[in-house]
Order: C-alpha cells, then sequence, then structure tokens
C-alpha cells in the first residue's frame, strides 16, 4: 500500500510536459529511445521510488539492475532524519541567530541580533567593518541575505530600520574567503556542504561537496543559479560541476576558467574535523548537513540543515562505478536501519 501511495504522490508530483521535457534532453544526450525511458520512469516511480527529477540526475538511463538499489531516495533522506532527529530541536538549526550562538565556537566571526539591541548598537558593531551581512533569520537557499556596505555616511537609524522591517535581524561580519577559494568564484563565499551523521556516540563525516556561484551573485545557492561539484575524502575535486541552470557540466568555471579536476580545497581535514566535533554539540540532531567557508586562518561554519539534499551527492557526473551513497550510510548506521 505504502508503494502504491508514493508511486502516485511521485507520479502527479511534477506535470508530464515537464517529465516529457527531461526525457528529451535525457534523448539528446543519451541517445536512449523515448518510448522506452517513458516507461522505466514509471518503472523506478514504483520500485525505486525515484521520480523523473532524480532519474535524470542520478543518471537511472545508464544504470540498471541492482546498482539503482544502491542510491539513497528521498523517502530514505526523510527516514534518516525521522531516526536520527529530534525535531524538538530543529529551531536551533532553522534560527539562523540561534545556530550562531549556540555554535559561537565554529562561528569565526562577529555577530549581533537586531531583535536584542538597536541602532546604536548597530553602529558599534559596524565600527572599522567595510561590509557586513544581514540575514533573515529564518529563510534558506540564499533568499533574505543582503551584503550592506558601511561608509562614513551611513545612517545607521535608516540602515537598522531597513534592516529591521525586511526581518534581517542578524547582521554578520563580513568572512574573507581563502585566497585559494575565490579561484572558484570570487563573487560569493564558496561553501563547502559537508554531511555528518551521529549514531550510537559516534560521528561519522559522510560526503562532501563544494557549491560556487555563478561569477556574478553574492550566494553560492544551487536554486540562485550557482555549480557544485563531489569532493573526494582527501580534498580533491576530480569530476566537473554541474549547473542546474543551465542542465550543463563544466570542465572550468565559466567565469574564472579556474579548472575543476585537480583542485585541492584548503584545509579540507580541519574542515572535516571540525563538523565532526560541531556534531556533538547538539546531540539529539544527529544527521546534519553543515555549510562551511574556508577563511585563510581556518575553516568555519556559516550554517547548519537538518535535512541534507539526498540528490546532489548523488549526480551521476559526480559518482563512481554508477553506484549511489546508500551503501556508505549502511555500513554506518546498519542493513536494517533503512528497513521501516
Amino acid at each position: 500500500m505504502t508503494k502504491i501511495k508514493t508511486f502516485f504522490r511521485r507520479l502527479f508530483a511534477g506535470s508530464f510536459k515537464r517529465m516529457f521535457m527531461h526525457i528529451n534532453t535525457i534523448h539528446k544526450e543519451t541517445g536512449k529511445n523515448r518510448f522506452i525511458m517513458f516507461f522505466d520512469m514509471i518503472w523506478c516511480i514504483f520500485r525505486y521510488s525515484i521520480g523523473y527529477l532524480d532519474y535524470r540526475v542520478f543518471g537511472f538511463a545508464n544504470i540498471k539492475g541492482k546498482n539503482r538499489r544502491t542510491f539513497m531516495n528521498m523517502n530514505d533522506n526523510l527516514l534518516i532524519s525521522k531516526k536520527l532527529n529530534d525535531r524538538t530541536y530543529f529551531t536551533i538549526f532553522d534560527n539562523k541567530a540561534l545556530f550562531d550562538e549556540n555554535f559561537s565556537e565554529y562561528i569565526g566571526r562577529e555577530f549581533i541580533n537586531l531583535e536584542k539591541c538597536d541602532a546604536d548598537a548597530l553602529r558599534k558593531f559596524c565600527e572599522g567593518k567595510e561590509t557586513v551581512f544581514a540575514k533573515a533569520i529564518n529563510e534558506f537557499g540564499g533568499k533574505g541575505i543582503s551584503k550592506e556596505v558601511i561608509t562614513p555616511d551611513t545612517d545607521f537609524d535608516e540602515l537598522y530600520k531597513k534592516l529591521y522591517d525586511n526581518k534581517q535581524f542578524l547582521i554578520e561580519e563580513t568572512i574573507i574567503q581563502h585566497p585559494e577559494m575565490s579561484r572558484l568564484s570570487p563573487s560569493s563565499i564558496n561553501t563547502i556542504r559537508m554531511v555528518t551523521v551521529l549514531h550510537e556516540g559516534k560521528v561519522n563525516f559522510m560526503y562532501a561537496l563544494v557549491r560556487m556561484s555563478n561569477g556574478e551573485n553574492c550566494v553560492d545557492n544551487i536554486c540562485s543559479g550557482g555549480m557544485y561539484v563531489s569532493i573526494g575524502d582527501d580534498g580533491v575535486i576530480r569530476k566537473p560541476a554541474f549547473c542546474d541552470a543551465t542542465g550543463l557540466y563544466y570542465d572550468a568555471h565559466p567565469y574564472t576558467k579556474t579548472v575543476f579536476n585537480g583542485f585541492e580545497i584548503p584545509m579540507f581535514k580541519e574542515a572535516v574535523e571540525m563538523c565532526k566535533k560541531a556534531a556533538l554539540v547538539e546531540q539529539r540532531v544527529g544527521y546534519i548537513g553543515w555549510d562551511v567557508a574556508i577563511t585563510p586562518e581556518r575553516p568555519v561554519l556559516v550554517e547548519g540543515n537538518t535535512l541534507p539534499s539526498y540528490d546532489m551527492c548523488q549526480n551521476y557526473g559526480h559518482i563512481d562505478n554508477k553506484t549511489g551513497v546508500k551503501p556508505k550510510f549502511e555500513s554506518f548506521l546498519g542493513k536494517n536501519f533503512f528497513k521501516k
């Protein structure tokens, strides 16, 4: 019954127009028969709970048989969060101001909350700073973030009112990015998504990928036109980056021309260790996707997510041996973890 419900939910979650658009795109990329692919997509919805969007991202047109079972789907991702995360404590991660307060040891920058201070406090905070970042505390995907330029003529009463009215209560010192990371894209902080799992008192690092802006935006979020690429366990990129906006893979960044294959993330090992330590701060939330920035001195936390995405880490252009991440999760959580 559950599979049938999932089948119809996935089938009608999107539109047939978009489904056939993806079929045509895959046909152009692979030469696979459209008719066969349509029925294969329907089969994958029922058999693997994989919708047509994941079908394309995971490269299922080129993956058959038992390898398809190695891919974690949306239901698996939700199950991990349900079993390892106590929703009562989600607000610590969902509220950016609370996140900075609880993980201040790993934030590595000054911050204030406009809900707890006045315009004069904002003025004092901005002294000696050329820019600050203002954030809406409950938004995600890069929404509600602005870069504010501070000059001798800045009217802090006016700035305070503008930010407060926009509900951009969290004001942070601007992160200075490591020059090597700026080679990827200089217009944003190119954050590394690092996923950790805390299970039975032990923390395990699962995977990492780096996100970067298109070279013009001040945020690196995928939904804002950015791109992403997986990082090896040794901190080295060996794959092309993928851009959702264009649906294309890039061997080099189209703006900076930096080649991805062979690019080494600075202080990657230190970043992994930082995330593993941060995972122990609130142990009632055990499945976290950390957004990490690399500064010239150290890696720092940007934010934490209680439901890390399951699709980007299984992008067909980034995986090896046509295998998804589910076996890696099972090796740490146990073979029976995903059984209802």
